[in-house]
């Protein structure tokens, strides 16, 4: 019945069948090309590029703040991430690596996730990363957490396996998967994973 009120409007049907075209041709797209490269294509298209984020030690959150527009980083939007990425035990601020933004990004595009991401690690001071590694193994001498380049998040509602899933497919930095502890390492080092 709905099918035969669209004949009745031409323009609806037309409407419909390039809305089913555009979404043919993004699949087609999607399958094409390397994950890498289909996600440069979707990001490279956005005129803004914003994060959601919420610091699970400091309760303090920012909501959509706008870290790229018109083509370039928005400095004192990312010195506001800077400082909700602090080291919460020593209170030191470091600038996080503006690709780790960008990955971040891209990861919520391909979850499609509305949830902000939950911050578990962002920067690290030396002497917060040396007192952790006394307490773990798990945490490695050189992290590229203290280099401003690592982040350890978590988005609810959404299985960790898939936020691993959607980083790996990027192949744009290093990936750790914590079942244990329930989040996922990035970073914009090598890529590897473990």
């Amino acid at each position: 019945m709905e099918f035969l009120k669209r004949l009745e409007n031409p323009g609806a049907l037309q409407a419909s069948r390039r809305t089913f075209l555009k979404a043919g041709l993004v699949t087609t797209i999607g399958m094409a090309l390397p994950a890498t490269s289909f996600a440069r294509l979707i990001t490279s298209t956005t005129s803004e590029k914003s994060l959601s984020l919420y610091n699970t030690h400091t309760g303090e959150s920012r909501n959509n703040v706008v870290f790229w527009a018109d083509g370039r980083y928005v400095p004192e939007n990312l010195r506001e991430i800077n400082h909700l990425l602090r080291d919460h035990r020593t209170g030191d601020v470091q600038k996080i690596d503006p690709e780790l933004f960008d990955l971040l990004h891209t990861v919520n595009q391909l979850l499609c996730a509305s949830a902000p991401f939950h911050i578990i690690s962002g920067y690290r001071s030396r002497a917060t990363n040396s007192s952790l590694r006394q307490n773990s193994k798990g945490v490695a001498k050189r992290s590229f957490h203290t280099l401003g380049q690592a982040i350890d998040i978590r988005v609810p509602g959404c299985d960790i396996r898939n936020i691993r899933e959607a980083a790996l497919n990027l192949s744009r930095g290093g990936v750790g998967y914590y079942p244990e502890s329930d989040f996922v390492h990035l970073d914009t080092g090598p890529v590897r994973s473990w």
